[in-house]
């Protein structure tokens, strides 16, 4: 174990998951540091109604420091963490991101790291990529380190061309803590849970996935959670809105089967497993995820998840899916993750790598 850190960490939210997918793993990674003797500050911003919106109270593995969500509130905010020995700087805080990413850089004492943690990887580099003038190309290679929230080679690569020093993925995983198997709940139940917000580099995937599987089997029950779906109705899909972290054990461990679909930038880029993954895992539930490279790092296809390249596919696996089928795939899936992808794993790794770079 590296010498405890003092860490300071800018990211969207830490106590809400409103709007806010990447929730749920900084939780996770966060709790984990503490666990090794690493102290950390998370700096979020009020904004989006996140603080409204709360999962959690103020934890006691981590500091919470809300600022306001102005140039002045963002100032103090740097102001205190500028004497940390790690300042982390995640992608999609959603207020000052250009302004957070360079000013890190500019305030952390001698000595100190600073490190960029990108949880959206394929979207950065793909958006870098195409604009030369782009803010935060010319930081890349002033950040001490690059974590990023999964990837692989495609993502460790894109980086190193960008000039990044280090680059390390650091992979979505499960608190067993948190995510856990429980009783059904009645409002729950379906035959295909999907979980996730109305995103743009989603939402033609989760048409392709979700909605045509389930115009495709009118018979079969489809429940929808997350927000911005409130538009779309069709007559087999219940839609629950936004469905708060205490309730996804519940979401997870009723339906006869979970739906996962990725991001199309993190489909494409592959070895990006979802948070969502991990949390159904965690509940025992049989999943079944659209095709990506990598799938098999984490579950095997096939025994431990099914794997479908289209609406058609889910739809195939849904006609076939019994409940004894379904509750031995989400055994195996289960006790795959609890042995090889925990959260105390990723802190781990990570606690390794931050190891190697102090002694250098």
């Amino acid at each position: 174990m590296s010498q405890g850190l003092q860490i300071a960490f800018f990211g969207s939210s830490l106590v809400s998951a409103y709007w806010n997918g990447a929730a749920t793993y900084y939780r996770g990674i966060i709790k984990g540091l503490h666990e090794l003797g690493h102290s950390v500050t998370f700096y979020e911003p009020d904004a989006y109604d996140r603080q409204r919106h709360r999962d959690i109270s103020n934890p006691d593995w981590a500091t919470v420091a809300v600022y306001p969500a102005t140039k002045e509130g963002v100032s103090k905010a740097l102001e205190q963490a500028s004497m940390a020995d790690l300042i982390i700087k995640a992608s999609g805080v959603g207020v000052f991101d250009d302004f957070l990413e360079k000013a890190v850089l500019d305030v952390k004492r001698p000595g100190a790291l600073a490190a960029f943690w990108d949880v959206d990887a394929p979207a950065t580099l793909d958006r870098v990529k195409e604009n030369p003038g782009d803010p935060f190309r010319p930081l890349v290679e002033k950040y001490d380190l690059i974590f990023t929230y999964g990837g692989g080679e495609p993502v460790i690569s894109g980086y190193k061309e960008l000039g990044a020093r280090e680059c390390w993925p650091i992979y979505n995983a499960l608190d067993p803590a948190t995510h856990f198997p429980v009783e059904p709940v009645e409002r729950f139940r379906s035959d295909l849970g999907f979980l996730g917000n109305r995103m743009p580099d989603r939402e033609s995937r989760v048409w392709e996935f979700f909605f045509n599987a389930a115009a495709g089997l009118p018979a079969k029950s489809f429940l929808l959670g997350g927000n911005g779906w409130d538009s779309v109705s069709m007559p087999n899909v219940k839609w629950v809105g936004h469905v708060y972290t205490r309730d996804h054990n519940a979401f997870n461990s009723t339906s006869l089967a979970v739906l996962n679909v990725n991001r199309a930038s993190m489909a494409r880029y592959g070895f990006s497993p979802p948070t969502r993954i991990f949390e159904a895992a965690g509940a025992g539930a049989c999943i079944i995820t659209d095709e990506w490279e990598g799938i098999g790092m984490f579950l095997e296809p096939g025994s431990e998840v099914l794997v479908a390249k289209d609406g058609g596919e889910v739809a195939e696996h849904l006609k076939g899916l019994t409940k004894e089928r379904a509750a031995q795939i989400g055994r195996r899936a289960f006790k795959r993750i609890m042995a090889q992808h925990t959260y105390g794993h990723r802190a781990k790794e990570l606690d390794l790598i931050l190891s190697g770079l102090a002694r250098r």
